[in-house]
Protein backbone atom coordinates (compact mmCIF):
# COMPACT_ATOMS: atom_id res chain seq x y z
CA UNK A 1 0.00 0.00 0.00
CA UNK A 2 1.43 3.40 -0.53
CA UNK A 3 0.77 6.54 1.81
CA UNK A 4 1.60 8.88 -0.81
CA UNK A 5 0.25 9.68 -4.08
CA UNK A 6 -0.14 7.01 -6.46
CA UNK A 7 1.47 6.99 -10.30
CA UNK A 8 -1.46 7.36 -13.26
CA UNK A 9 -0.26 5.06 -16.12
CA UNK A 10 -1.56 4.98 -20.08
CA UNK A 11 -0.20 1.83 -21.56
CA UNK A 12 -0.43 0.57 -25.40
CA UNK A 13 -1.22 -3.13 -25.08
CA UNK A 14 -1.04 -4.32 -28.69
CA UNK A 15 -2.37 -7.89 -29.53
CA UNK A 16 -3.65 -10.32 -26.90
CA UNK A 17 -1.09 -12.29 -28.01
CA UNK A 18 1.83 -9.80 -25.21
CA UNK A 19 -0.60 -12.21 -22.62
CA UNK A 20 1.74 -15.18 -23.86
CA UNK A 21 4.75 -13.48 -24.98
CA UNK A 22 7.73 -12.31 -23.53
CA UNK A 23 9.27 -8.93 -25.14
CA UNK A 24 10.60 -5.30 -24.75
CA UNK A 25 6.56 -4.52 -23.58
CA UNK A 26 6.12 -7.01 -21.87
CA UNK A 27 9.37 -7.06 -19.95
CA UNK A 28 8.55 -3.09 -18.57
CA UNK A 29 5.07 -3.94 -17.64
CA UNK A 30 6.75 -6.68 -15.31
CA UNK A 31 9.30 -3.67 -14.25
CA UNK A 32 6.58 -1.88 -13.42
CA UNK A 33 4.81 -4.12 -11.02
CA UNK A 34 8.52 -4.19 -9.44
CA UNK A 35 8.96 -0.20 -9.44
CA UNK A 36 5.45 0.93 -8.98
CA UNK A 37 4.00 1.80 -4.54
CA UNK A 38 1.86 -0.78 -4.68
CA UNK A 39 -1.92 0.08 -4.77
CA UNK A 40 -4.62 -0.46 -2.35
CA UNK A 41 -6.93 -1.26 -5.22
CA UNK A 42 -6.88 -0.67 -9.00
CA UNK A 43 -8.97 1.14 -11.51
CA UNK A 44 -8.93 0.23 -15.13
CA UNK A 45 -10.10 1.65 -17.74
CA UNK A 46 -10.22 -0.19 -21.18
CA UNK A 47 -10.61 0.34 -25.08
CA UNK A 48 -12.54 -2.95 -25.00
CA UNK A 49 -15.56 -1.63 -22.68
CA UNK A 50 -16.59 0.90 -24.83
CA UNK A 51 -20.38 2.13 -24.14
CA UNK A 52 -23.43 3.76 -24.41
CA UNK A 53 -23.36 5.42 -20.85
CA UNK A 54 -20.94 5.50 -18.17
CA UNK A 55 -20.56 1.84 -16.12
CA UNK A 56 -18.10 0.59 -13.28
CA UNK A 57 -17.56 -2.85 -12.67
CA UNK A 58 -19.25 -3.16 -8.88
CA UNK A 59 -18.94 -6.73 -8.45
CA UNK A 60 -17.46 -9.09 -5.93
CA UNK A 61 -15.65 -11.59 -8.11
CA UNK A 62 -15.64 -10.55 -11.53
CA UNK A 63 -15.01 -12.71 -14.27
CA UNK A 64 -12.27 -12.92 -17.06
CA UNK A 65 -13.69 -12.11 -20.68
CA UNK A 66 -11.73 -13.25 -23.22
CA UNK A 67 -13.19 -10.84 -25.57
CA UNK A 68 -11.05 -11.49 -28.96
CA UNK A 69 -11.10 -14.70 -31.98
CA UNK A 70 -8.85 -16.35 -33.71
CA UNK A 71 -5.47 -17.24 -31.06
CA UNK A 72 -4.50 -20.07 -29.22
CA UNK A 73 -6.58 -22.27 -26.88
CA UNK A 74 -3.78 -21.14 -24.03
CA UNK A 75 -4.57 -17.36 -23.92
CA UNK A 76 -8.65 -18.44 -23.49
CA UNK A 77 -7.14 -21.01 -20.53
CA UNK A 78 -5.91 -17.70 -19.12
CA UNK A 79 -7.79 -16.42 -16.29
CA UNK A 80 -7.07 -13.24 -13.72
CA UNK A 81 -9.24 -13.83 -10.61
CA UNK A 82 -8.06 -10.58 -8.61
CA UNK A 83 -11.09 -9.49 -6.76
CA UNK A 84 -13.41 -6.67 -7.25
CA UNK A 85 -14.27 -3.81 -5.39
CA UNK A 86 -18.01 -2.46 -4.81
CA UNK A 87 -16.44 -0.18 -2.20
CA UNK A 88 -14.11 1.69 -5.30
CA UNK A 89 -16.94 1.38 -7.87
CA UNK A 90 -19.13 3.05 -5.07
CA UNK A 91 -16.82 5.85 -4.67
CA UNK A 92 -16.14 6.09 -8.34
CA UNK A 93 -19.78 6.97 -8.58
CA UNK A 94 -19.26 9.50 -6.08
CA UNK A 95 -16.51 11.22 -8.15
CA UNK A 96 -18.57 10.77 -11.42
CA UNK A 97 -21.59 10.75 -10.57
CA UNK A 98 -22.71 9.91 -14.19
CA UNK A 99 -21.45 6.23 -13.84
CA UNK A 100 -23.50 3.31 -13.18
CA UNK A 101 -22.69 0.46 -11.05
CA UNK A 102 -22.54 -2.61 -13.59
CA UNK A 103 -22.68 -6.61 -12.31
CA UNK A 104 -22.83 -7.87 -15.91
CA UNK A 105 -19.12 -7.14 -17.35
CA UNK A 106 -15.73 -8.38 -16.18
CA UNK A 107 -12.07 -7.60 -16.97
CA UNK A 108 -11.39 -7.73 -20.46
CA UNK A 109 -8.54 -7.91 -22.21
CA UNK A 110 -7.62 -4.20 -22.33
CA UNK A 111 -7.11 -5.01 -18.52
CA UNK A 112 -6.23 -7.94 -17.26
CA UNK A 113 -3.91 -8.49 -20.32
CA UNK A 114 -1.66 -5.66 -18.82
CA UNK A 115 -2.36 -6.59 -15.48
CA UNK A 116 -1.60 -10.25 -15.76
CA UNK A 117 2.30 -9.31 -16.25
CA UNK A 118 2.43 -5.83 -13.98
CA UNK A 119 0.39 -7.49 -10.62
CA UNK A 120 0.72 -11.80 -11.96
CA UNK A 121 -0.26 -12.70 -8.00
CA UNK A 122 -4.23 -11.30 -9.15
CA UNK A 123 -4.28 -10.26 -5.50
CA UNK A 124 -4.73 -6.30 -5.91
CA UNK A 125 -8.69 -5.26 -5.78
CA UNK A 126 -10.01 -4.21 -9.40
CA UNK A 127 -12.40 -2.15 -10.95
CA UNK A 128 -12.80 -1.51 -14.35
CA UNK A 129 -14.61 1.92 -15.92
CA UNK A 130 -16.26 1.62 -19.22
CA UNK A 131 -15.29 4.52 -21.67
CA UNK A 132 -18.86 6.48 -22.86
CA UNK A 133 -19.18 6.58 -26.36
CA UNK A 134 -21.61 9.59 -26.33
CA UNK A 135 -19.27 12.00 -24.81
CA UNK A 136 -16.68 14.13 -26.20
CA UNK A 137 -12.93 14.03 -26.01
CA UNK A 138 -13.08 16.95 -23.52
CA UNK A 139 -15.76 14.97 -21.09
CA UNK A 140 -13.00 12.44 -21.08
CA UNK A 141 -10.23 14.52 -20.11
CA UNK A 142 -12.64 16.27 -17.63
CA UNK A 143 -13.47 12.80 -15.78
CA UNK A 144 -9.88 11.59 -15.25
CA UNK A 145 -9.89 15.29 -13.54
CA UNK A 146 -12.76 13.56 -11.25
CA UNK A 147 -10.86 10.73 -10.57
CA UNK A 148 -7.56 12.26 -9.67
CA UNK A 149 -8.52 12.08 -5.92
CA UNK A 150 -7.91 8.82 -6.25
CA UNK A 151 -4.38 8.54 -6.45
CA UNK A 152 -4.48 10.58 -2.89
CA UNK A 153 -5.87 7.52 -1.56
CA UNK A 154 -3.73 4.73 -2.66
CA UNK A 155 -5.26 3.89 -6.24
CA UNK A 156 -3.78 3.30 -9.17
CA UNK A 157 -5.22 4.42 -12.46
CA UNK A 158 -4.31 1.89 -15.30
CA UNK A 159 -5.71 2.87 -18.79
CA UNK A 160 -5.00 0.77 -21.87
CA UNK A 161 -5.89 1.47 -25.65
CA UNK A 162 -3.10 2.05 -28.44
CA UNK A 163 -2.58 5.79 -29.38
CA UNK A 164 -2.34 4.77 -33.14
CA UNK A 165 -4.65 2.37 -33.88
CA UNK A 166 -5.89 0.93 -37.29
CA UNK A 167 -6.51 -2.77 -37.87
CA UNK A 168 -7.75 -2.31 -41.22
CA UNK A 169 -4.24 -0.80 -42.18
CA UNK A 170 -2.32 -3.42 -40.57
CA UNK A 171 1.19 -4.64 -42.27
CA UNK A 172 1.53 -8.40 -41.53
CA UNK A 173 5.28 -8.22 -42.42
CA UNK A 174 6.88 -8.20 -39.34
CA UNK A 175 9.60 -6.15 -40.21
CA UNK A 176 7.42 -3.18 -42.41
CA UNK A 177 7.96 0.27 -41.68
CA UNK A 178 4.80 2.21 -39.63
CA UNK A 179 2.85 4.05 -42.54
CA UNK A 180 3.91 8.29 -42.82
CA UNK A 181 0.94 9.07 -41.24
CA UNK A 182 1.14 6.93 -38.35
CA UNK A 183 4.71 7.94 -37.60
CA UNK A 184 3.43 11.57 -37.29
CA UNK A 185 0.23 11.14 -35.03
CA UNK A 186 2.45 8.99 -32.81
CA UNK A 187 4.72 11.98 -32.51
CA UNK A 188 2.19 14.52 -32.37
CA UNK A 189 0.77 12.70 -28.92
CA UNK A 190 4.24 12.13 -27.36
CA UNK A 191 5.57 15.47 -27.99
CA UNK A 192 2.10 17.46 -26.37
CA UNK A 193 1.83 14.45 -23.05
CA UNK A 194 3.02 17.55 -20.92
CA UNK A 195 1.17 20.40 -21.97
CA UNK A 196 -0.82 21.94 -19.11
CA UNK A 197 -3.59 23.38 -21.06
CA UNK A 198 -7.03 23.29 -20.19
CA UNK A 199 -9.09 21.02 -21.81
CA UNK A 200 -10.39 23.20 -24.78
CA UNK A 201 -7.63 24.21 -25.62
CA UNK A 202 -5.24 20.88 -24.99
CA UNK A 203 -3.69 19.95 -28.40
CA UNK A 204 -4.41 16.05 -27.08
CA UNK A 205 -7.99 16.97 -26.48
CA UNK A 206 -8.03 18.37 -29.84
CA UNK A 207 -6.62 15.30 -31.44
CA UNK A 208 -8.79 15.39 -34.49
CA UNK A 209 -6.54 18.84 -35.74
CA UNK A 210 -3.65 16.64 -36.73
CA UNK A 211 -4.25 15.52 -40.05
CA UNK A 212 -3.42 12.08 -39.59
CA UNK A 213 -5.89 11.48 -36.49
CA UNK A 214 -8.71 10.43 -39.24
CA UNK A 215 -6.36 7.37 -40.02
CA UNK A 216 -4.85 6.64 -36.79
CA UNK A 217 -8.43 6.33 -35.19
CA UNK A 218 -10.99 5.03 -37.47
CA UNK A 219 -12.81 5.08 -34.47
CA UNK A 220 -12.08 6.90 -30.88
CA UNK A 221 -12.06 4.07 -28.07
CA UNK A 222 -8.63 2.82 -28.11
CA UNK A 223 -7.17 6.69 -28.00
CA UNK A 224 -9.99 8.05 -25.08
CA UNK A 225 -8.77 6.42 -22.67
CA UNK A 226 -4.76 8.44 -22.32
CA UNK A 227 -7.41 11.19 -22.00
CA UNK A 228 -8.14 9.56 -18.49
CA UNK A 229 -4.93 9.97 -17.76
CA UNK A 230 -3.84 13.12 -19.07
CA UNK A 231 -6.56 14.85 -17.04
CA UNK A 232 -5.68 13.41 -13.75
CA UNK A 233 -2.00 14.65 -14.01
CA UNK A 234 -1.81 17.94 -12.10
CA UNK A 235 -0.17 20.82 -13.51
CA UNK A 236 3.49 20.83 -13.89
CA UNK A 237 3.53 16.97 -12.98
CA UNK A 238 6.51 14.83 -14.27
CA UNK A 239 4.62 12.69 -16.80
CA UNK A 240 7.78 10.09 -18.84
CA UNK A 241 7.27 7.31 -21.20
CA UNK A 242 8.03 3.98 -20.07
CA UNK A 243 8.56 2.64 -23.64
CA UNK A 244 7.16 2.58 -27.01
CA UNK A 245 7.64 1.29 -30.78
CA UNK A 246 4.93 0.54 -33.84
CA UNK A 247 3.83 -2.46 -34.60
CA UNK A 248 2.50 -3.87 -37.62
CA UNK A 249 2.56 -0.26 -39.31
CA UNK A 250 -0.20 1.23 -37.39
CA UNK A 251 -0.71 0.33 -34.03
CA UNK A 252 1.46 2.45 -31.58
CA UNK A 253 2.99 0.94 -28.62
CA UNK A 254 3.52 4.53 -27.07
CA UNK A 255 3.12 3.97 -23.19
CA UNK A 256 2.58 7.35 -20.53
CA UNK A 257 3.37 7.38 -16.85
CA UNK A 258 2.13 10.47 -14.80
CA UNK A 259 3.87 10.81 -11.66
Amino acid sequence: MCDGRMPALFLGHGSPMNVLEENRYTRVWQQLGRDLPRPRAILAISAHWYTRGTRVTAMEQPRTIHDFGGFPQALFDVRYPAPGSPALAQRVTELLPAAEKDESWGFDHGSWGLLAKIYPEADIPLVQLSVDSTRPAAWHFEAGRKLAALRDEGILLVASGNVVHNLRKLQWQGSAPAYPWAEAFNQYVRDNLPSDAPAADHPLVNYQQHPGAALSHPTAEHYLPLLYILGARAAGEAVSVPVEGMEMGAISMLSAQVG
